[in-house]
This record gives C-alpha cells, structure tokens and sequence, in this order.
C-alpha cells in the first residue's frame, strides 16, 4: 500500500506562521501540549470510585491548535490559523463520552474515554480530570486540543526510487462535525486516479460509522460503501453493518523492483455482520461475532500487455461465518515509543479472535472451502523503560486438495531506552505461505522496510526482515509545529522459495543509512516524516548506491 500523506498543510503553516524558532524543552520531557498531571487536593481516581463518587457536571473544553497563553504561540499569525480553523464542536466531544452526569465514577471508563478521544485524527490529545469534588459529586472536565485538518495542496512521497503525488482538496474535521471530506488527483506507480472520500464515524450522532469512496482511475474504477456499528467501548454489548466493495483495476507483477506484467481484476465483496457481547468483566472483554460474506473475482489479460505468469484462477466464494474475539483491559499512556511528544494508548494486554466459516457450492460459491483466520497480540514491560510488542496472524482457505492461499505472518516490536535522549529499537517480521492464489505476491523492497532498495525488489513465498535504530530525540520544536529527531538504522532481510513471476530470491540484502524524523504536533495528515538516506550493501548493478526516501508514517 502506498503512503500518500498531507505535506502542504504540514509545510504552509510555518511559512504561514512565521515567528523564531522555539525549543520544546527536554526532548524526553516535554511532552504534550494539554497537562497530565493529577489535580492537587483531590482525590484519585481510585479513591473517586472507592468513594462512590457520582458524576456531577461535566464541561468540555475545545481547545485551539495554538494556545495564545504560551509565549512561543502568542504572535498574531498564530491567533489567525486558530480563527481560519473551525475548532472540534462540543457536541462532537460530548457525543463520544461513555459517562454521563449522575452516573457512577468508574476510574477505567474515564481513561477509556480519552484513549477514544485521542484516537481521532482531529484531536492532537485530549484529558479528563476532577475539577471540584464535595464527598458525593465530583464535576468532570473534558479538554482537549484540535490539530489543523485542511489540506489544501500538493502531497509527495518518494520511496523505493519511485516517486507519488496527489492535487487533493482534503478536510478531515468538516465543518467541527469530525466529517472527513476529500476529492482530488492521484498518481503513483500503479495507477492515475481522481478520488472522493466522506466518512462519518458518528453519522447522525450516534455510533455508527458511514463511509463512501470512488475513484475513477486510468485503469478502471472502484466504489465502497460502509455503515455499521462497531464494538466502539470494552462496555459495548451489540454490534453490526454491512460493507459493499466494487472493483475493476489492472494489478501489476513485480520481479527484481521491475513491473514484469499485469492482468485485469474485476472484484466484489458483500459483507454483512452482526455482534453481541456482555461486555468488560473483571478485566476482560469477550466478543462473539456471526455474518455473511461473498466475495467473487474475475481476471482477464490486460491487451498489449504481458501477464508476467499465470492467469490468476477466478474465484467466487459465498459463506456464513461466526467470529470470536477477547480484549485485556491493560492499557498504559506512554510517549515516545511510536511518536515523537505525544501521548500514546498502548495496549500491554492480550488481543486475539478469529473466524470461521465454510463456502458450499449450494450457497453460491464455485467450491467448497473451510475459511479460516485468527489474529493475536500481546505486550509486555521489562524493567525501566523497555517493552517488547508481538503480533501474530493467519488465514487461508481448506479445499479437497488441501491448504490454499494460506498466509502466517509474525512480527516483534523491542523498545529500550539508552540514555536521557535516546532510545534503541529492534524490530522482526516474517510471513511464510502455501499455494497463494496466483493474483497475490509476497514482496520485499523499499515498500516493506528495506529502505536501500527498490520497491517491490524482491518477491517469493516466504520472507523475513530485521530492522535495528538508534532513535535520537532533540530539544528542537520549529515554529511549535514539529518535533525533530533522527536515526541511523540497520535493515537486513531476504525472500525464500520462486513465486508466480518465476523470480528467485537473491538472498540475503541488508542497507544501513540515517534519517530525519518529523513528529507533526499540529496536523491530523500524517504523523512522522521520514526522510531517510539508504546504503544498500548488496544486490546488482541495477541497485543504486544510495536510496532517498521521503514518506508519512504513522510510527517513527
């Protein structure tokens, strides 16, 4: 998937704002804009629910992009982005709060309304704290920080030596209503596009999520629509939607970062899905799910152009499936661990669930297959200040011949801190399948992680890469827009086994290279720029000496 991200809305504001460059304090302290900190002279949020304590008013407070109490953000550019930006409404915030007045306290029901808050692209952060308590009511305030939400302009990213682009009128807080709105022009390696996108994630003020997206693309067109439901809180006790997808593209096949070939896709997908749950007990939160889904596939060759391999098989597969999932309530607020200064919801306990269902001929499908997948992921703290993170997932299909279009994959995520501003991080994945459906490869470049590469440079039915950073965070804060920091970092991985394009491994690659890294503190597009140099240490001529690679992330 490619990483188009906002850059005029990161990169106008400060020609826009103007002003001295300010320092944003101890880079490992400074941390976010909105304070954390406990009110003094009231009790915890523990003692509050041990109390009994009952919910009295509650207020909310929307706070601007730039606040004018703060030296470094008092000039007038500053006061006029926060009059051109239309703050996040009340009762958009009121609306996604799980507690109400004269309701009981529940400590864990107020951290899960922030972790909420500030899981929305709008929001830069957002905290709840106890502002006035007389032994039975306490009063409640909700504050939180929008971040800039339109972008008006041009979008780059350059990555693998392939550069991607789009002309895009983009908002993602419409009106304060926490709508995104967005139409423009795309172009990547794969494709020219025009695009719409609206989605709601609270249509009509409720719970319910309402997305649309078309594009009218060079080489055919795609439609989506959404509305459902969601498991929106660990308290949640039904859920349910239905999800409408419709295709037609030309998907190429890559060899040696080369395109080798493509053929036609002409792809539907219906799903429907309905779910119960009895909610958060004792720490745990278990979810049943039931649906139906039918997904169909027809391939074509393109005209003038060379497949590159096999046609790919069509498919239809029309299947009732049933769902699992558990959550453990263990979250802990962090910062610096995937972003640079802000606050950050990370889950240290277990997630896991699966599916399965069975396709007959009987109810439309062109075979019978047992569909399968299962997810899960857990983290752990070791000490001071190093956490380890693994997330393991499978799925394929079992037909009268065996196992198909299986896929297992495993990642690992290490996090220790090794001086007052630095931190060392190791990453590991893999993915091993069988039989892949000949429409899908299993690829390894620049796209992947391999930064010193091409993209897509390598393709075959296994893969494995390590990735080893110094992370080094500054004091640096420009025009209180972005933190800065830097890394020199370490990929190393390899394919195994031939895939359908007949392409072979070349073995082992590795690169070595530094980067910059831009923590966007005020921007809802994007949450780190990368912009990166990368020494490759093998491969063939065809392989340039140095990579420059510039893309948004949403991790460091």
């Amino acid at each position: 998937m490619h990483k188009r991200r906002s850059w005029l809305a990161l990169l106008l504001l400060p020609s826009l704002l103007g002003g001295t460059v300010q320092a944003a304090g101890a880079a490992t302290g400074a941390g976010p804009d909105l304070p954390h900190e406990w009110p003094s002279g009231l009790p915890s949020g523990s003692e509050l629910e041990a109390a009994g304590a009952v919910i009295g008013n509650i207020k909310v407070v929307a706070g601007d992009i730039f606040d004018p109490s703060i030296p470094g953000e008092s000039g007038w550019l500053y006061r006029t982005a926060n009059r051109l930006h239309i703050n996040t409404r009340d009762k958009v915030i009121s609306n996604q709060l799980l507690f109400r007045s004269g309701e009981p306290y529940l400590h864990r029901v107020v951290q899960e309304t922030e972790r909420i808050l500030r899981a929305n692209d709008y929001l830069n952060d957002a905290v709840i704290r106890p502002v006035a308590w007389d032994g039975r009511k306490v009063d409640l305030e909700v504050r939180t920080r929008d971040t800039w939400t339109l972008n008006p302009g041009i979008n780059f990213n350059r990555q693998g030596g392939e550069n991607s682009g789009s002309i895009q009128l983009e908002e993602k807080n419409l009106l304060g209503n926490g709508q995104k709105l967005s139409f423009g022009w795309s172009n990547d390696v794969d494709r020219e596009a025009i695009n719409f996108e609206f989605f709601d994630p609270h249509f009509h003020s409720t719970w319910t999520r309402l997305g649309i997206v078309y594009s009218d693309a060079d080489d055919g067109d795609t439609k989506a629509l959404r509305l459902d439901r969601p498991f929106y809180a660990l308290d949640t006790r039904r859920a349910g939607g239905i999800y409408l997808y419709d295709s037609i593209r030309n998907d190429p096949r890559y060899a040696y970062g080369e395109e080798v070939g493509e053929f036609r896709n002409d792809e539907q997908f219906v799903e429907v899905y309905g779910g119960r749950s009895a909610g958060w007990r004792d720490g745990w939160v278990r979810r049943w799910t039931a649906g139906a889904t039918y997904h169909r596939r027809r391939y074509a060759a393109t005209p003038d152009e060379p497949l590159g391999g096999p046609l790919p098989e069509d498919v239809t597969l029309a299947y009732p499936w049933i769902g699992f999932d558990l959550v453990e309530d263990v979250y802990e607020v962090r910062t610096n661990l995937d972003q640079i200064e802000r606050t950050e919801d990370v889950l240290l306990g277990l997630r896991a669930g699966g599916r399965v269902g069975y396709a007959a001929e009987s109810l439309g499908s062109d075979r019978g297959a047992l569909m399968l997948s299962a997810h899960a992921q857990n983290g752990w703290d070791f000490g001071r200040e190093r956490s380890l993170f693994v997330t393991t997932a499978a799925s394929g299909r079992v037909e009268d011949d065996g196992v198909r279009n299986a896929v297992l994959s495993a990642a690992a995520r290490f996090y220790a801190r090794t001086s007052e501003n630095t931190k060392f991080f190791a990453a590991v994945n893999g993915a091993v399948t069988e039989k892949l459906d000949a429409d899908q490869q299993l690829l390894l470049g620049g796209e992947e992680g391999l930064r010193g590469y091409p993209l897509r440079y390598q393709a075959g039915t296994s893969r494995a890469l390590l990735t080893l950073e110094e992370r080094y965070y500054t004091d640096w804060y420009p025009f209180r827009l972005f933190h800065v920091a830097g890394a020199a970092f370490f990929d190393m991985g390899r394919t195994w086994g031939t895939d359908v394009t007949g392409a072979t491994s070349d073995g082992l690659l590795k690169n070595f290279g530094i980067g910059l890294r831009l923590g966007s503190s005020r921007s809802a597009f994007g949450n780190v720029i990368h912009i990166d140099l990368a020494f490759p240490l093998d491969g063939g001529d065809d392989i340039d000496s140095v990579q420059f690679v510039i893309e948004t992330k949403v991790r460091f």
